[in-house]
């Protein structure tokens, strides 16, 4: 069997890449070099306040990591390995001075047989060249668009410029039987009927086991009873088995049944022992995904000339038509050598209580580490998975299209045999204006061929948005007009909502863990909470949104009053829009916020989950409007006046695939410490995935000081359905219209 063995390195760099390093330090592996370096340096804490700066010039330098080969006796029988999953990014690797490996791209991995090439204290060394920039592109993230290194590093809303380098996920030695598997793989297709499923192993072994053993396939099933066993003699390096499942268990996303995974355990034996010397084992979740048109699609255009109706974006799991109310999700450290099977394990939970079934993989991150897609197929979380590109035209040139094949083949072997893996997209906002690609680009046309060939079962995208979704807004007011998002939504029509986005501050407690106490209040440029992208990360005001605060709450006098308003407007908007995205299906099929979480401590962003893991009050707003069967207010808008009707047009929603029974709801409204019975509607049963409209309460605003006020939902017999809005009672103090939107008057592009 299989055995790996750590390796321990050191880490140091140079101007050139071929001068030594002149001293070296200890590195952590997994890791990165800017963290090794400010280890071994004592700096303090690059997170907190402007410590960041100290990197600025790590990016230029050749770093080398060296250890000194120290490992077990290996037999006639075995093989030793270098192996690696992940290095960032362009790389030499070289064994006592001889070159073995050049290569570009940090998710295409490295597996040498070094067997016969090295010996005990032989020198391995790994050269790191500095980050890729395109010649005479400015400093930003357009340095990053000839290479497959994702933009994120290059400088994005949650952070300032700093680009990652070093070993950034598992690297060790491996003793390997001679005769094992090379590649070992289950595939499978289930019937139209989704009853029966064809399974079937793919496995390549060594030349040394050729004539010399035998292959033993088994299947367990959730419960681990065996229900496939098959065999044969090995005749050729490559090996297909194939059988037959009746009545598959299916694997769904948590919200809409359950998560079976089956065992697949491939072994080899040599003729000369009854032992396997190698196997393979790999879980399985049986399901079928695809992409369709939404309900009426096919009626538009209704005129002539006719063109193609608005592209499919709603997701069909099982022949089950699916909601997909989620977010998008950034790395989880702006290190990815950092992030572990614990990081996910915090953060991918919260998404699942959050009532997520979705999580968008944004084009301008990292693709994620194994234990991220494992721990997906786990909690039945789906999995929208873009390739690392964003915001950049991506060349037609041969050079980039070599690198490109070679890292999105590795991709989607990687990802192809997690059933959480429902959606590949070519990357993020390629064809905007700032983009400028289209569906002829080589880069999409070759991204979309390798999906079909290596993955055919699974659906791809050119990119998101395209013509009928949905990216932005990103603030509570909109800019161009000065409406608020309730009033922005109720007009939208969009097919699915895949970022959108409200800014909040991050907690009190967040904020005074990376920020000098001299900095806190009041928010000022210069500071970290520039740095740290509250302020000037698009315009002067983003992310804080200062002046909308000061629109709707007067002046703040202290830090917590700042952010107790921030996070309410959040809190508010996110749920406008979660809502009426689902009041909107079955044209609507999607809701994903930009964004879920941040590599980096950010002082203010439409993030929920501040980093490292810290929820928003938002967090818990979109967490009630996201639960599968609901209460709903349509209301129009958030701050009202004395003498207007307070409306509230009534919902029940239901995403399930359970029918709801019908009940009773009571709207009442909460003002001035007094509760007033608005409504009460009676409703009949709920079918599965079908939402009910009602009728509209109304409320007459009496005359009162500027306050906050709550409309409240209750269903006697649904209790878990209940749902409450705070809105605005602005007092007597009449608005001019539009007033807002005019202070709003610099553009700010797009934030992902």
């Amino acid at each position: 069997m299989k055995e790996s063995y750590s390796i321990s390195w050191q880490v140091g760099w140079s101007n050139a890449a071929e001068e030594k390093p002149s001293r070296m330090v200890e590195a952590a592996v997994p890791g990165a070099v800017q963290l090794d370096w400010s280890r071994a340096e004592g700096w303090p804490d690059p997170y907190y306040g402007e410590n960041w700066r100290q990197f600025e010039w790590m990016e230029d330098k050749y770093w080398t990591y060296r250890t000194v080969l120290d490992f077990p006796a290996v037999t006639k029988e075995q093989r030793l390995l270098f192996v690696s999953k992940g290095i960032d990014y362009h790389f030499s690797l070289i064994l006592d001075g001889v070159l073995l490996l050049r290569q570009e791209g940090m998710f295409t991995p490295v597996r040498l047989d070094i067997t016969d090439a090295c010996r005990q204290g032989s020198v391995l060394e790994i050269v790191i060249d500095p980050a890729p920039k395109r010649e005479g592109a400015p400093r930003s993230r357009s340095q990053a668009d000839h290479s497959c290194k994702p933009a994120v590093g290059y400088g994005w809303d949650w952070h300032p410029r700093l680009i990652p380098l070093g070993i950034w996920d598992d690297t060790y030695l491996e003793v390997a039987p001679r005769m094992g598997f090379e590649a070992c793989e289950t595939l499978y297709t289930l019937d139209a009927m989704l009853e029966s499923v064809e399974v079937r192993l793919e496995a390549v072994l060594g030349n040394a086991a050729v004539g010399m053993g035998r292959l033993e396939w088994i299947i367990l099933d959730p419960a681990g009873y065996p229900v496939h066993h098959s065999s044969c003699e090995i005749t050729e390096e490559t090996v297909t088995l194939t059988g037959k499942l009746e009545h598959p268990r299916l694997w769904w996303p948590h919200d809409q049944g359950p998560q079976p995974l089956y065992l697949s355990e491939a072994r080899f034996f040599p003729k000369s022992n009854n032992e396997a010397s190698d196997c393979c084992v790999q879980r399985i979740g049986f399901r079928r995904v695809r992409l369709v048109m939404h309900e009426g699609a096919w009626k538009e255009p209704s005129t002539f000339p006719k063109s193609r109706s608005l592209p499919p974006v709603t997701m069909e799991i099982n022949g089950r038509r699916i909601f997909c109310k989620g977010t998008n999700w950034v790395p989880p450290d702006i290190f990815p050598g950092r992030i572990n099977a614990d990081h996910y394990r915090l953060l991918l939970g919260m998404a699942k209580e959050a009532n997520m079934n979705i999580l968008r993989v944004w084009g301008g991150g990292i693709v994620n580490k194994e234990s991220f897609f494992a721990h997906c197929d786990e909690l039945g979380l789906m999995v929208w998975q873009e390739f690392p590109l964003a915001c950049n035209l991506y060349p037609d040139s041969p050079a980039y299209l070599k690198v490109l094949n070679q890292e999105s083949a590795s991709i989607i072997r990687r990802g192809r045999r997690h059933p959480s893996l429902v959606l590949w997209c070519g990357g993020n906002e390629l064809f905007n204006a700032w983009s400028q690609m289209t569906e002829q680009s080589l880069p999409l046309r070759l991204l979309n061929r390798n999906c079909l060939e290596l993955d055919p079962d699974t659906p791809f995208m050119m990119t998101s948005p395209l013509e009928g979704m949905g990216h932005g807004h990103y603030m509570f007011v909109y800019e161009e007009t000065g409406e608020d998002v309730f009033q922005g939504m109720i007009r939208a029509e969009n097919t699915a909502y895949t970022e959108f986005g409200i800014p909040a501050p991050a907690p009190v407690e967040v904020l005074k863990s990376f920020m000098p106490p001299e900095e806190w209040f009041p928010p000022r440029l210069g500071t970290s909470w520039e740095s740290h992208h509250g302020l000037r990360a698009g315009n002067e005001n983003m992310w804080l949104m200062a002046d909308q605060l000061e629109y709707y709450f007067g002046q703040s006098q202290a830090l917590e009053e700042l952010v107790e308003r921030g996070q309410l407007l959040q809190s508010a908007g996110y749920k406008s829009i979660y809502e009426e995205a689902r009041r909107q299906k079955p044209k609507c099929s999607m809701a994903l916020n930009w964004c879920y979480n941040e590599p980096w401590p950010a002082a203010a962003n439409n993030s929920i989950v501040s980093w490292p893991a810290i929820p928003k009050p938002a967090y818990y707003a979109i967490q009630a409007a996201c639960r599968p069967v609901l209460a709903s207010a349509r209301v129009p808008k958030f701050a009202w006046l004395e003498g207007e009707w307070l409306e509230g047009e009534l919902w029940m929603l239901n995403d399930s695939f359970q029918a709801v029974p019908g009940g009773r709801m009571e709207v009442s409204l909460l003002i001035s410490g007094e509760r007033h019975l608005l409504l009460m509607w009676e409703f009949g049963e709920l079918p599965p995935q079908k939402n009910r409209r009602g009728p509209t309460a109304r409320f007459l605003l009496p005359p009162g000081p500027k306050q906050l006020m709550k409309l409240e939902l209750t269903v006697q017999n649904l209790p878990a359905c209940n749902s409450e809005y705070t809105l605005l009672h602005r007092g007597t103090a009449a608005e001019e219209p539009n007033k807002l939107g005019q202070l709003l008057n610099q553009e700010t592009g797009s934030p992902s």
